[in-house]
């Protein structure tokens, strides 16, 4: 299939904003996709990322800014004239319609001619690989299925931009990881545009070219996967990019950007994100990956080392995931090469980079949403 309205060089969000009443749910989103991009939209529920999606397509006007394509305005050109797809989180098919009626559907409103139409239709049924229940309704398919159905739906009208919000938050496991290789080569095969709303790292960071993450309708952070993964901006980054350890502590020493930061019962040197001082209270962001505990086979890390109990071990097949306790009450996840006993004292590790170490200006908490907030209680 040629997707042959997918050939804009640019879109183009500048300062795009929209407001509830008095609350602003996306301010200030300045973004450039070039033609062939897989971007991804990150952040934690009412973050504004499927607000943003929303203006995009047209469903909801702007409060202020606009939006370009290769230099001319679509904010003002109604949705149906955008030539844009949308893939939503139900499917939103029509239950009482074939598989290939489905799919038809928009083609049918365009009034595109019936030999074309039923060639485009095969095409995209092949494309998605649903040739053997195309005479069948949405309510005889599994939720993969279905969810194949709407995207076939989505690039069968050659959308210059596909829009996807949250697509695979509804299948299982297995499911999403199939689907998520699924969407990958859709997206690579027809050279398609795709910007996706997700609260999902994981599959952000295996899907997209780059990530946009949002907190409070702000942008937070634009990057590539990797820039995310290993330099997040900010601990609210770094708590989506699987820094799961989130720890307030006090700097006792610096030197250059390395810092020792210690609370009670617990010290690590770590990399300082931005310049504190001696005597700062700070925000340490460390994944359970990187905070390991010492053996035979793992030694000490830049001459880093703590010690804590052990709490509960999970077996993740190559390895061990442990929670411990510091002697301070600290709750830890850590990972191991080996399961310690549970009661047991052990040894934790950490590479000092692997240590970020933020200011506390960053963590006020009448900042957090109620969802940070919450979670914030868990850690603690």
């Amino acid at each position: 299939m040629t997707i042959a309205a997918s050939k804009f060089q640019s879109l183009e969000l500048r300062g795009v904003g929209r407001r509830f009443g008095g609350t602003d749910a996306l301010v200030d989103l300045n973004l450039t996709v070039r033609a062939g991009e897989f971007i991804a939209l990150l952040g934690p529920s009412g973050c504004g990322k499927s607000t943003a999606l929303n203006c995009l397509a047209g469903l909801l006007p702007l409060t202020h800014g606009q939006i370009l394509i290769d230099g001319k305005r679509v904010d003002t050109v109604a949705a149906e004239n955008r030539g844009f797809g949308m893939v939503f989180q139900n499917y939103a098919l029509f239950p009482h319609l074939s598989v290939e009626k489905n799919i038809a559907f928009g083609l049918h409103m365009r009034k595109v001619p019936k030999a074309d139409l039923k060639r485009r239709v095969a095409e995209a049924i092949a494309l998605v690989k649903l040739e053997q229940h195309a005479k069948k309704l949405p309510g005889q398919l599994s939720g993969g299925q279905q969810q194949r159905v709407a995207i076939a739906r989505a690039v069968v009208l050659e959308p210059r931009l596909v829009l996807m919000d949250e697509p695979l938050s509804n299948l299982d496991a297995k499911l999403r990881l199939e689907m998520r290789t699924e969407i990958r080569r859709l997206h690579q095969s027809l050279g398609l545009t795709t910007l996706y709303v997700t609260h999902d790292q994981e599959e952000a960071l295996s899907m997209a070219d780059r990530l946009v993450v949002l907190r409070e309708g702000r942008v937070q952070q634009i990057g590539t996967p990797e820039q995310l993964h290993n330099n997040p901006a900010n601990w609210h980054v770094a708590d989506f990019m699987g820094y799961r350890n989130l720890i307030d502590l006090d700097v006792t020493a610096v030197n250059g950007d390395v810092v020792t930061v210690q609370d009670e019962g617990f010290t690590l040197r770590g990399t300082a994100v931005q310049p504190v001082t001696v005597g700062e209270r700070v925000r340490a962001a460390i994944r359970p990956e990187d905070l390991v505990v010492v053996s035979p086979t793992v030694p000490v890390q830049g001459g880093n080392t703590t010690t804590a109990t052990v709490s509960v071990v999970e077996y993740h097949g190559r390895e061990f995931a442990v929670d411990v306790t510091t002697s301070g009450g600290l709750s830890l996840h850590v990972r191991s090469d080996h399961a310690p006993a549970v009661g047991s004292v052990v040894e934790l590790t950490a590479d000092p980079a692997r240590v970020l170490v933020f200011r506390a200006a960053l963590i006020d908490p009448s900042t957090l949403s109620l969802e940070e907030k919450e979670l914030a209680e868990v850690r603690r």
